[in-house]
């Protein structure tokens, strides 16, 4: 199974950027479509965003799409999100989660999903 560590996170003004990453451990991460999901505080988790195993396939929630584009290097075992025009309510721990198969589907819920980081924060000042 995949393990994944995330970094990146850290407190940045609102219009800013930050850029996270995910990296994970083993010879089969081109196996497994990527996500990031966020959980801000007293909220429940949400998905951010979604990409295919190939790299060529990418899905946002509507609250992020514009601003914060997913991608991958197979070659790194690692996937990114670039956060641009940051909002405080962007505030939440990110966390990166695995899917083994070419795609993630956000009707499978947590049920979809083999791994997860631990999560890294980003915070968001007005």
């Amino acid at each position: 199974q995949v393990q994944l560590v995330e970094s990146g996170g850290g407190l940045v003004q609102a219009g800013g950027s930050l850029r996270l990453s995910c990296a994970a451990s083993g010879r089969t991460f081109s196996s497994y479509a990527m996500g990031w999901f966020r959980q801000a505080p007293g909220k429940e988790r949400e998905f951010v965003a979604t990409i295919s195993w190939s790299g060529d396939s990418t899905y946002y929630a509507d609250s992020v799409k514009g601003r914060f584009t997913i991608s991958r290097d197979n070659a790194k075992n690692t996937v990114y999100l670039q956060m641009n025009s940051l909002k405080p309510e962007d505030t939440a721990v990110y966390y990166c989660a695995a899917a083994r198969g070419p795609y993630y589907s956000t009707r499978t819920g947590d049920n979809g999903l083999d791994a997860w980081g631990q999560g890294t924060l980003v915070t968001i000042s007005s």
